[in-house]
């Protein structure tokens, strides 16, 4: 039970991180927003901050 809700509350800090950097990323002009859908929010609950670089890693990557 103890590592479902470690993945929910990590789910859930990724999802606010995710939108507020989205919004800093809008606010100066790059098109680096990633998608808040069930995909990502599961990516950032199960690996963390390390998969939370990993989708705006992709991000990068797609723009290159």
């Amino acid at each position: 039970m103890e590592k479902i809700l470690n993945v929910v509350m990590r789910g859930i800090l990724g999802t606010i991180a995710m939108y507020f950097i989205n919004s800093l990323l809008g606010g100066i002009g790059l098109p680096l927003g990633v998608g808040i859908n069930a995909a990502t929010v599961l990516t950032s609950g199960i690996l963390g901050f390390p998969g939370l670089l990993a989708l705006y890693g992709i991000g990068i990557y797609r723009i290159l």
